[in-house]
């Protein structure tokens, strides 16, 4: 048995790969259901992740060593689950990865003006932030840990120095009809299933306290969205010339309204500094995770010639697509959700376990309580996801 880290460490590893750039949507998406059906929806999306999170820790059971998803859905599931993880991963990441470069392109513009407007933003952040991708996690980790530390700092400065411009009368709008419509990107805000099979080896396989780190550090970010959201729907207004549902028609982040509603230039400018470390801490996980993904399944080596034939597999369709919608952030993030986290961490780890337990025979501990019965309630919620994300393109 391997060392185990501690389980303060991995509730930070869970809660840190829950918590970034989707955060600036679920004000905006959530604005037109109102306070409290956006609290009942978090709590549901939260109860489920946490549930496929502890499946998905049982699949981690049967192998032997760390595997990653795809190892995980073929020896379950058979060449089709592999198949089909290794496409719902790929159109996952990408989608992220558009939105990120869409969404990190737009804060260019608020912090430099019309200079770096449209495509322009989106290439300035690139060119600026993609080489250190090119050099690898030993360059990016110590970076990102000062980024994590600026989005911890900048998040409490802007709770502190937003809550004089709460307004109580803003939070009691409430429409429970359209609370299912943020059901997609909220699925993206609350995923980390993909970090399981690492966090189970850092834990030295100890799945009890793995389970312990799973539940609390994906509630903690359930915590930190709901202050969140308490705080910007309860500044800007959903309706009104500049209000959220406005910025929700342009496919802005929920930083974007607040210069319209707060007098005070240092709050919106903590708020822009917080966007900035959410969208990049994001940006470096989902590219150097699309990285390593594409390295291994292209079986591409990670020579000099070979990073920057990835990196250009990586940023360049992004790049295009941001440049030709720049808007695109918060619907990027909703396909992510409703089709790829809805699917590869939520239907997938439910199919795996099914299977292993009941046609593979797998001799383990059952991780999440329950059996066929509770296994059908979380198939019947993704397929009311998968509902929910179709009737937003085809319908709304």
């Amino acid at each position: 048995m391997s060392q185990s880290g501690s389980l303060f460490g991995g509730i930070l590893l869970v809660a840190g790969t829950c918590i970034g750039g989707g955060m600036l949507a679920l004000p905006v998406i959530t604005s037109l259901s109102g306070f409290l059906p956006s609290m009942v929806m978090y709590l549901l999306c939260w109860a489920f992740m946490a549930a496929t999170g502890l499946l998905m820790l049982e699949v981690c059971q049967w192998m032997k060593d760390e595997s990653n998803l795809v190892s995980m859905a073929e020896k379950t599931l058979g060449a089709p689950g592999k198949f089909v993880a290794w496409g719902v991963y790929l159109f996952l990441f990408y989608c992220l990865t558009i939105a990120y470069v869409a969404g990190t392109g737009n804060m260019m513009t608020l912090f430099f003006g019309q200079a770096l407007a449209g495509w322009k933003g989106s290439f300035v952040f690139i060119l600026l932030f993609a080489p250190f991708v090119y050099s690898g996690a030993r360059i990016v980790g110590p970076l990102n840990t000062l980024l994590m530390v600026g989005l911890g700092g900048t998040y409490i400065a802007f709770l502190v120095m937003g809550y004089p411009y709460v307004n109580p009368e803003n939070l009691k709008h409430s429409n429970w009809l359209l609370s299912g419509i943020a059901l997609p990107v909220a699925f993206t805000s609350f995923a980390y299933q993909g970090i399981i099979p690492t966090l189970s080896n850092y834990m030295g396989r100890d799945f009890k306290k793995t389970r312990t780190a799973i539940l609390v550090g994906s509630f903690l970010p359930f915590v930190a969205y709901m202050i969140w959201e308490w705080l910007i729907l309860g500044i800007v207004p959903t309706y009104g010339p500049d209000g959220l549902a406005v910025a929700l028609q342009q496919g802005e982040n929920a930083i974007q309204p607040l210069k319209n509603f707060i007098q005070n230039p240092a709050v919106f400018a903590v708020g822009q500094w917080f966007a900035f470390f959410a969208l990049t801490t994001s940006f470096f996980g989902v590219t150097l995770g699309l990285l390593d993904f594409l390295s291994d399944g292209l079986k591409i080596e990670k020579t000099a010639s070979g990073k920057l034939f990835l990196c250009c597999l990586i940023f360049l369709p992004p790049l295009f697509i941001a440049s030709v919608n720049p808007n695109i952030f918060l619907t990027a993030l909703d396909y992510a959700g409703g089709f790829g986290c809805a699917i590869l961490l939520g239907l997938l780890p439910i199919l795996m376990v099914w299977r292993g337990r009941y046609h593979l025979g797998f001799d383990s501990n059952k991780i999440l309580p329950g059996g066929r019965i509770v296994l059908a309630l979380l198939t019947a919620f993704v397929v009311i996801e998968l509902g929910v994300e179709l009737f937003n393109i085809f319908v709304r």
